[in-house]
């Protein structure tokens, strides 16, 4: 009787899951937007698997596509009368992962479409989640900026 009634009641219980409603198609989660802006200056920044750019694109911007290595790009712009030109200053970002180990990127400035931007290797392990710090000198000022990626 208790072989029988075990199948019967996880049944039950996955029917109740799903609360009568019909299967639907995954919904596409726009990112939260990967800018700051601090008066008239912009901060554009994300951080990427570099497995996940094309090879061009990583020959491009001289990186190894790696397993373990994220590409860290930071953009500073400049915003006058709803147009961005390329700001100029100093960028550093550290990295920390879910254990608290600390990494700092060397950054360096590359051309990517008439904007001078900076680009640097982060090291990554697989289903960690990292914090980034983004130190932004510019115009006389300091700006920080802070966000998560899962890898």
């Amino acid at each position: 009787m208790k072989t029988r009634l075990l199948p019967a009641l996880f049944l039950a219980l996955l029917a109740a899951c799903s609360g009568g409603e019909a299967p639907r198609a995954a919904e596409f989660v726009q990112a939260a937007p990967a800018e700051a802006d601090f008066g008239d200056l912009r901060v554009r920044y994300n951080a990427v698997p570099t497995l996940a750019l094309s090879e061009p694109v990583a020959r491009e911007y001289g990186v190894q596509r790696d397993a373990g290595t994220a590409l860290v790009l930071v953009a500073l712009r400049t915003v006058t009368g709803g147009e961005e030109v390329d700001a100029d200053g100093e960028v550093s970002v550290t990295a920390h992962d879910l254990s608290g180990a600390r990494q700092a990127l060397n950054l360096r400035k590359i051309d990517a479409g008439g904007y001078r931007d900076h680009i640097g290797i982060a090291r990554i392990s697989p289903r960690n989640s990292y914090r980034f710090e983004v130190v932004v000198t510019a115009d006389g000022r300091s700006e920080t900026v802070k966000f998560q990626r899962n890898f």
